[in-house]
């Protein structure tokens, strides 16, 4: 085992927790934020489905990377310029880079996978919506009985995809001085002056997790997603 292992292994550890943190909390808050994005973009009153349609436009026209910078650099500099709010309750969480990564992660997926829904919720054959429909089911239940969990079933091998670009997008925290698992490495390259031991292990790192992600899909993709009864 390498000499820099025994000195910087817990911070590597650390930064492992802090990409897996980031990748389980931007995937919860962002898939719920993409499955309301989605259920806006087929909304009928152009209202809702409109400003749906310029959000997700907006998110996917532009880098992940300057979304992160104008949040951090943008909103984190207009907040400390508020005296009040230096001192309030919310600034130990305002002046950390990680919940602007968080944010931008959030809002990237609701706009990714919200169109991804949409295209599967469109995608659900009417015929079983009127089968459901038929049995005296409310078009809420309809949606969250058979439309939502139908469309699911048919995008889990894209919804695997999106979760591994998510994983890989967590690295753009390390830019911002987040010590994520790349944040980590960076650390022990400028220290120890060891460029390819870090890289490389945080390149294998990143493809264990990946591989597990993809495992993960694949198993719920053999049982399937069952629809809810009753």
């Amino acid at each position: 085992m390498p000499d820099w292992m025994d000195n910087y292994g817990h911070l590597l550890l650390s930064g492992v927790f802090t990409t897996l943190s980031l990748l389980a909390v931007s995937a919860v808050l962002g898939f719920i934020l993409a499955v309301l994005v989605a259920l806006a973009r087929i909304a009928r009153h152009p209202w809702v489905a409109r400003p749906a349609l310029f959000y997700t436009s907006v998110l996917r026209g532009t880098p992940l990377l300057v979304q992160i910078y104008v949040f951090y650099y943008g909103l984190g500099s207009l907040f400390a310029g508020f005296p009040w709010l230096r001192t309030s309750v919310l600034w130990p969480v305002l002046r950390e880079g990680y919940w602007y990564v968080v944010f931008a992660l959030v809002l990237s997926v609701g706009a990714y996978v919200g169109e991804i829904i949409r295209s599967g919720l469109l995608a659900v054959p009417k015929g079983e919506l009127e089968a459901a429909a038929a049995f005296g089911m409310r078009p809420r239940q309809v949606l969250l009985r058979v439309r939502l969990p139908r469309a699911l079933r048919l995008l889990l091998p894209i919804l695997a995809g999106e979760s591994v670009m998510l994983l890989k997008s967590t690295a753009l925290a390390s830019t911002i001085a987040v010590v994520d698992l790349l944040g980590a490495a960076n650390v022990v390259r400028a220290q120890t002056l060891q460029v390819y031991g870090p890289l490389l292990l945080v390149a294998a790192i990143y493809l264990c997790l990946t591989l597990v992600i993809e495992g993960l899909f694949a198993l719920a993709e053999r049982r399937g997603v069952p629809l809810r009864r009753g």
